[in-house]
């Protein structure tokens, strides 16, 4: 039986508990009510609007697509998944409040279901650690470097040529280009990322992309669905099986060619530093071996979570913006025919000889078929922050808590600032046509402080894969854009891919 003095000594740790409790309650129950007031569609107790996209996976852009036309007066519709909410905005003015501010860098919830893959690497960390990673890994993305990186998207160009050859050739009623053109970019980022050659384009199945396409589908599905997040129950489901299978694949890949890389390291500085060696290209991953001061800056774990985040971002992403771009050339022929005049001016006769810097300055109009295709099927279709404090975004009042996620996919579509948006229309990107635009009203590689720190690279690779194809073929697509069913998964990708027919090109 407790005593007079015990309940006194108690008490106020216990009102004190009570009135923490009470007013959590409250500011949540306020919070709540100011969320329920903000536009968006009707939810249910517990699951939220997660029912609504309990669909297969290319049903869901539709229901998005849906909400968004029922709410399209307003800059953003709110969503619950599960007791969560996210702002889902879809309005340049109020994409800018978000992503111009050094406030707002923290990553979302719905991020930390990548952290088993990509840990807290630049796309995920926040705070310090993302601001010292970005300090140290902007300096690989310098143009010098970049340069040495066009050599290997010329070289896997070259073998993708070589591959659409012989597969048109067996195929004369067209084939589905998108596996050549993910293997093509896996091949491309594990040669600029890790210095290794995978030869992916030599084999049909490769288990790296396999895994790749599995994880980035089952991390939307645990975004989604709050019934999966939960890692206790998660770990024992099928799905968590297989998701710790494909985290194997994906870390004993990476792993493998970092202990590799570290060996040829200490044999090359074993006879001391200033021991001369051959000048060669550096990859990604020799950069940050050499920034990680024998573990001083950088930990084995730490280079680990860069490369497989530059794998995931550099491969996965590029790989969509290079397919999507050809689907759409292919469906404007009138298009397409200024793409060859313009590298027909740039190469001449000259069918087989190598991308220059110069030449990718000065392919103006195939650039702006890449940023129109990104405008109609952005890489990233979706990505989040953490609301840190109440946001006033257009006139309302996103509380504090709320995931906030821009999504490109419908801001690219706005009306206001692209005139009929559903048409293919490079033009809207030259500088004629660009000028007072709204600078948050086409965000592909996002904007702002956390902004793509590969955005460059990407743009190369997809000018010298896309040029290297169409000075070759012309292309021909056998779908139209609307009966093509679309995945808005961590990327933006076709759920069958893109149907083609190629002719060579006599040049």
């Amino acid at each position: 039986m407790l005593s007079i003095e015990s309940v006194t000594l108690f008490l106020p740790a216990i009102l004190a508990v009570l009135t923490c409790l009470l007013t959590f309650i409250f500011i949540r129950r306020n919070a709540t009510k100011q969320l329920n007031d903000l536009p968006g569609p009707k939810p249910i107790p517990f699951f939220g609007n997660a029912l609504d996209l309990f669909v297969p996976s290319e049903q869901r852009l539709p229901v998005i697509r849906s909400w968004h036309k029922e709410f399209s007066s307003y800059p953003f519709m709110r969503l619950w998944i599960g007791n969560r909410p996210n702002i889902f905005v879809t309005r340049a003015s109020a994409a800018e409040v978000i992503l111009r501010s050094s406030k707002h860098i923290e990553k979302s919830y719905e991020y930390s279901f990548l952290h088993p893959w990509l840990g807290t690497g630049l796309l995920t960390s926040t705070g310090s650690k993302w601001h010292s990673r970005r300090k140290l890994l902007t300096p690989a993305f310098h143009f010098k470097i970049l340069d040495d990186f066009l050599q290997v998207f010329n070289e896997q160009s070259k073998i993708f040529q070589s591959k659409l050859l012989k597969v048109n050739g067996r195929s004369p009623d067209g084939f589905n280009i998108f596996p050549y053109i993910t293997r093509c970019a896996l091949d491309a980022i594990c040669d600029a990322a890790m210095g290794r050659h995978v030869n992916a384009q030599e084999e049909a199945n490769s288990e790296y992309v396999k895994a790749v396409y599995e994880i980035g589908a089952i991390v939307q599905n645990r975004q989604l669905y709050p019934w999966l997040q939960p890692n206790i129950i998660f770990k024992w489901l099928p799905i968590g099986f297989r998701h710790r299978q494909c985290l194997n694949v994906l870390h004993g890949f990476t792993e493998k060619v970092i202990a590799e890389k570290k060996t040829e390291f200490k044999a090359r500085y074993e006879n001391g530093i200033d021991k001369p060696v051959e000048k060669k290209r550096l990859a990604f991953l020799d950069l940050l071996i050499e920034a990680s001061g024998n573990g001083k800056y950088l930990s084995d774990f730490d280079i680990r979570e860069e490369v497989d985040t530059f794998m995931f971002e550099g491969h996965d992403t590029t790989a969509a913006g290079i397919g999507w771009c050809l689907f759409f050339i292919g469906r404007h022929p009138e298009i397409q025919e200024r793409v060859h005049e313009e590298l027909d001016l740039i190469f001449g006769d000259d069918p087989e000889r190598d991308f220059t810097m110069a030449d990718l300055t000065d392919l103006k109009y195939l650039e702006c078929c890449i940023k129109e295709a990104q405008r109609l099927s952005p890489s990233v279709p979706i990505f989040s922050r953490h609301a840190t404090e109440d946001i006033e975004m257009d006139g309302f009042i996103v509380p504090k808590g709320s995931a906030v996620s821009i999504v490109p996919f419908l801001m690219h579509r706005d009306p206001t600032y692209f005139k009929d948006p559903e048409r293919f229309d490079p033009d809207r990107f030259l500088p004629e046509n660009s000028m007072g635009r709204h600078p948050y009203a086409y965000i592909p590689f996002s904007a702002g402080p956390r902004n793509c720190i590969g955005q460059k690279f990407a743009m190369m690779e997809e000018k010298v894969v896309v040029g290297s194809i169409l000075r070759k073929f012309k292309i021909t697509s056998l779908e139209k854009f609307e009966n093509v069913p679309v995945l808005i998964e961590l990327v933006t990708r076709p759920k069958c891919g893109f149907k083609v027919k190629l002719s060579p090109r006599n040049i």
